[in-house]
């Protein structure tokens, strides 16, 4: 479906085997090399719900701090991207007239506004960085388990539409089987679209709950209403979360084309126990018949841009082994995207290195290795997606040192999504180079009359230009500041001469193909 750098591909090849027959030595004395390729997701999920990735209680100057010091540090780990969680439980991390401040803002009772807004915030720092922001929502859940309905705020929709609501377990969501609910998610989602920068819409695996053992799913009356053309509730169930992604996929692109949608389902579709067609796996789960969440649809009606599996067990679990389901999607968006191509991200379980009973996750180099594996030639994998924020930072057992140092090592951009618009940018009309204190003061003129979103620096020794294919040469990726953009290289010294070649990159990605140079004399 597309076309890989065959050579990156194969160089990354021979560094995952180089990698496994090193893992017993010591992180540094492990050399890296140019294996990254010059495109790859590199996302950590920021998961604000339960406070689990972010704090409560700061003041606007404390989360401000918060955002920049996360941030400097995934930039200093060649992230290029956060996915940061905007709507955990019907509430909202941004100012909403849709939907209440999110209590896991403040600490306090859902709707207290904190003073400022999180989101606008960490959507600047993170472009101030050249680092994409995906906009993270639950769609259908209320409350956590426990809350009660008196415990939201009196405006939240949960208590000014109660029919809309059920209660399943410890609890409460809305009705997926509701045009009215249908409705609504899509003005939260065009709203926040029209609103802010974001680079994506970024949903998870909460589609229909998880199953509660002998406790039906209270739908019975929607269905009754609704569902009469459907023989089978399960199908119903089906077509009202495909309804929604189509829907929330037209109110995206009707608003900004370039922005995208992701989703990241449960890791395994079906087994094949279940449909021959299904992976050979044998979860307890599956997203068809559990969750209805009929991901191979989503795919073969290109309703979505990308799609990002939470394949979040070890290459040796027999019963869902990694690579299993890595070559299963990968076959799956190589085979079953028509209306457009489909990116796949792999989502990946930093959370359970050095703290699951499978003794896989024991080892530094189970994390690093699937990796690896996600760049094989053999896979459609365009990166990964790491779970989550805090996780990383603790960095147990090593393991991220070695994704930061091995893996990591030279910058990426995020992969282009050329179905969106493959209109390719020109070239900036200007670039000054200039020597100061600090290292080379990079400013960027701009006068094209269709801008681009994004700069990229490359740099390279002496008065000659290097390849523009290698990831060794990028110094940043950064956003553009209304055709007029700087950026201060602080590694350049003050003795060395440099060749500068600045390229542009469209909404989509799409770089131009000639680049602005500056040839320093020295």
């Amino acid at each position: 479906m597309r076309k890989k750098n065959s050579k990156w591909k194969l160089i990354a090849l021979v560094a995952m085997i180089l990698v496994f027959c090193l893992s017993a030595i010591p992180a540094n004395t492990v050399k890296a090399s140019t294996t990254q390729p010059k495109r790859e997701m590199r996302a950590v999920w920021i998961s604000t719900v339960l406070n689990l990735d972010m704090k409560a209680g700061m003041t606007k100057e404390q989360y401000t701090a918060w955002a920049r010091q996360t941030l400097d540090q995934l930039k200093a780990n060649k992230f290029n991207t956060v996915i940061y969680q905007v709507r955990p439980t019907n509430d909202a991390m941004y100012a909403s007239e849709l939907a209440p401040w999110s209590s896991y803002i403040t600490g306090k009772k859902q709707g207290t506004n904190p003073g400022y807004d999180p989101l606008e915030i960490i959507v600047e720092e993170s472009h101030k960085r050249g680092m994409e922001l995906h906009a993270w929502m639950n769609p259908y859940r209320v409350t956590m388990s426990g809350q009660k309905l008196t415990d939201l705020a009196a405006d939240n929709v949960a208590r000014t539409h109660p029919n809309w609501v059920v209660k399943y377990g410890k609890q409460y969501y809305l009705n997926p089987g509701l045009p009215e609910v249908q409705d609504y998610l899509v003005e939260i989602v065009s709203d926040l679209v029209a609103n802010y920068d974001v680079d994506a819409v970024h949903m998870d695996d909460y589609f229909y709950p998880y199953k509660i053992a002998n406790e039906v799913f209270p739908d019975q009356a929607a269905y009754k209403k609704y569902g009469a053309s459907f023989k089978k509730v399960e199908d119903w169930r089906r077509d009202n979360v495909n309804k929604l992604v189509e829907n929330l996929y037209t109110a995206i692109k009707e608003t900004k084309p370039y922005v995208q949608f992701g989703i990241s389902p449960f890791g395994v579709w079906r087994n094949k126990s279940l449909d021959n067609t299904g992976s050979d796996t044998r979860a307890g789960v599956n997203n068809y018949d559990d969750l209805y969440a009929d991901v191979r649809t989503w795919i073969q009606n290109g309703t979505i841009d990308y799609i990002t599996p939470q394949i979040y067990w070890s290459r040796t679990l027999s019963v869902a082994k990694y690579g299993t389901l890595l070559n299963w999607w990968s076959h799956e968006v190589q085979t079953y995207a028509k209306t457009h191509p489909v990116h796949l991200y792999i989502g990946l379980a930093d959370y359970k290195v050095g703290n699951d009973s499978d003794a896989a996750w024991k080892n530094k180099m189970e994390l690093p290795s699937q990796i690896l594996e996600n760049r094989s030639e053999k896979v459609a994998a365009d990166g990964q997606m790491h779970f989550s924020l805090r996780s990383f930072q603790n960095n147990k057992l090593g393991y991220a040192t070695i994704v930061s140092q091995q893996l990591y090592n030279y910058t990426a951009l995020t992969p282009e999504t050329t179905w969106n618009d493959d209109t390719v940018p020109n070239k900036p009309t200007y670039v000054e180079v200039t020597k100061e204190a600090a290292g080379r003061k990079v400013e960027i003129i701009d006068d094209n009359e269709t801008q681009p979103r994004k700069y990229v620096i490359y740099r390279f020794k002496g008065n000659k230009e290097g390849s523009y294919h290698d990831p060794q040469n990028i110094m940043d990726v950064v956003y553009n500041k209304d055709g007029i953009t700087q950026f201060v290289d602080k590694s350049a010294l003050a003795k060395q001469s440099y060749t500068y070649g600045i390229t542009a990159v469209s909404a989509t990605g799409i770089e131009s193909k000639e680049a602005f140079v500056v040839k320093e004399v020295q």
